[in-house]
C-alpha cells in the first residue's frame, strides 16, 4: 500500500496518514468532529476515519470504499 505521509519534525512517526482511495488513519489520541458536529475521541492505537462518505459507521471506515472502487 502506498501512503502519503507528512514527516514529523522530531523524527517520530506521523500520526495522520492518508491512504489513497481509502481512509485517513489516526495514530494515538485525537478528537474528530463528524458532519453533525458531534465529537468522537479515538481510543485505539490506530483508528480509520472514512473519507469516501459511504461508510455505514461514520465517522469510522467500514471498508465500503473497496466496494465503490469495484463498480
Amino acid at each position: 500500500m502506498t501512503l502519503e505521509k507528512d514527516i514529523a519534525k522530531d523524527g517520530e512517526h506521523p500520526d495522520v496518514i492518508l491512504c489513497p482511495g481509502g481512509p485517513m488513519l489516526l495514530r494515538g489520541d485525537h478528537v474528530i468532529e463528524d458532519e453533525n458536529g458531534v465529537e468522537h475521541r479515538t481510543w485505539r492505537p490506530v483508528s480509520a476515519v472514512c473519507r469516501c462518505g459511504a461508510s455505514g459507521i461514520k465517522p469510522w471506515c467500514d471498508g465500503t470504499h473497496k466496494l465503490k472502487r469495484q463498480r
